[in-house]
């Protein structure tokens, strides 16, 4: 595997929540800064040893509601 992908939301509590796609990784934080360094750890404790990809994409998800 080379790459894995983090859909990054806004938590309604404040925060950010982070969910990998494919994968059973769910992790969350308070700042970015927080979140990519809980990213990594959760990622590092997912996969066993020269088994974690190479490259953790974040996609931003941003919902906004408008009255119409």
């Amino acid at each position: 595997m080379n790459e894995l992908i983090f859909l990054i939301e806004e938590a309604p509590e404040g925060g950010y929540t982070a969910r990998a796609l494919g994968h059973s990784i769910f992790t969350e934080a308070e700042s970015i800064d927080a979140l990519r360094h809980q990213v990594r750890d959760a990622v590092k404790c997912h996969f066993d040893e020269g088994k974690a990809p190479k490259v953790i994409r974040l996609h931003f998800v941003r919902e906004e509601v408008i009255s119409a």
